[in-house]
C-alpha cells in the first residue's frame, strides 16, 4: 500500500515528524518501495510536448532515488534534491555517479531558469504550495514542466480495500483520503499554473515479506511507534496469507499524474 494518509491535512509540526521519519528507514524504503511504470515517464514526456532525453531535470524530495534513476535512464541530465540525511546518504550509496544536492522545494538550492522539469515523485505533499510554486516558477525555463506523482492503492481491487479499512481502524485514519485530495493538493495559491491530470494502473508482484516492508516503510507506520506498528503487520500477515496462500503479493497502483507548464517566453 501506499501513503496511508494524507499529509497536507496534518498540523504542520506532524508533517515534519513525518517528512522526517523515513531518514531512520532509508534502507527499507529503498529495498521495498515500489517503482513507477514507463507509461508513466511516457505520459510525462506527451503532457510536456518535450522528451527527457537531454532535459535537464531536477527531482525534488527524491528520497532514496527511486525515480531519479528512472528519469536518468530515460537520458535526463537529472540533479536530485533532498532534505533528509538519511535518505541522502542512502541515494548515495545506491546511485554514486548522480548528483544530489540538501534541500526542499519551499527554498531550492538551484539557480533561477535552470530547469526543463521539476519533478516530484511521492513529495508535492511535504512542501507548502505557497513558497514551492513560485519557487518552481524561479527555477523552471520558460515553457518548462512542473509534475507531480503518487502510486495510490487501487481501492477498487477488493483485497486492497480490505487491507485499507484494517489499516483505518488500527490508526484512525482516512486511507481514501489520499486520492481525494490529490487535486487539493496542486491547488496554485499564486493561481499563475494550470494542471492537467493522467491516471495510470500498474501492478507487481512481489513476496508477502516485500509488501509488509513496503507497508511498514510509510510515515503512519514510522511514527505511531514500533509496538504498535508490529502488531498491526503480525495480523495484516495472517490476512493475506488467506487471500495469497503461496505468498505472493500482486500489488495494484493508480499513478496520479499531475503537470503544469510555466508560461513560454
Amino acid at each position: 500500500m501506499t501513503t496511508p494518509v494524507t499529509p497536507g491535512e496534518a498540523t504542520p509540526s506532524d508533517r515534519g515528524v513525518r517528512a522526517h521519519s523515513f531518514n531512520a528507514a532509508a534502507a527499507q524504503y529503498a529495498a521495498n518501495r515500489p517503482s513507477y511504470p514507463p507509461a508513466l515517464l511516457d505520459a510525462l514526456e506527451e503532457l510536456a510536448g518535450r522528451p527527457l532525453k537531454g532535459s535537464r531535470v531536477v527531482d525534488v524530495g527524491a528520497g532514496t532515488g527511486i525515480a531519479t534513476a528512472l528519469l536518468h535512464a530515460r537520458g535526463a541530465d537529472v540533479t536530485a534534491v533532498e532534505p533528509g540525511a538519511g535518505m541522502a546518504a542512502e541515494f548515495r550509496r545506491t546511485l554514486p555517479d548522480l548528483p544530489i544536492v540538501r534541500g526542499d522545494g519551499n527554498a531550492l538550492p538551484l539557480a533561477g531558469h535552470h530547469a526543463d522539469f521539476l519533478t516530484y515523485a511521492q513529495a508535492w505533499h511535504w512542501t507548502d504550495p505557497a513558497l514551492a510554486i513560485p519557487e518552481a516558477l524561479r527555477v523552471l525555463r520558460p515553457g518548462g514542466a512542473l509534475a507531480l506523482w503518487w502510486n495510490t492503492d487501487a481501492l477498487d481491487v477488493p483485497w486492497i480495500a480490505a487491507a485499507a479499512r484494517r489499516v483505518e481502524s488500527h490508526f484512525d485514519i482516512d486511507v481514501s483520503a489520499e486520492k481525494r485530495n490529490v487535486d487539493a493538493r496542486a491547488a496554485d495559491p499564486t493561481d499563475s499554473l494550470r494542471f492537467v491530470r493522467r491516471e495510470i494502473r500498474w501492478s507487481r508482484r512481489v513476496p508477502l515479506d516485500t509488501h509488509l516492508a513496503n507497508l511498514g516503510s510509510h510515515s503512519v507506520f514510522l511514527t505511531h511507534g514500533a509496538a504498535h506498528s508490529a502488531a498491526f503487520l503480525a495480523e495484516e500477515r495472517r490476512h493475506l496469507l488467506a487471500a495469497f496462500p503461496d505468498g505472493t503479493v500482486e500489488e495494484t497502483y493508480d499513478v496520479l499524474l499531475l503537470l503544469a507548464k510555466t508560461p513560454a517566453a
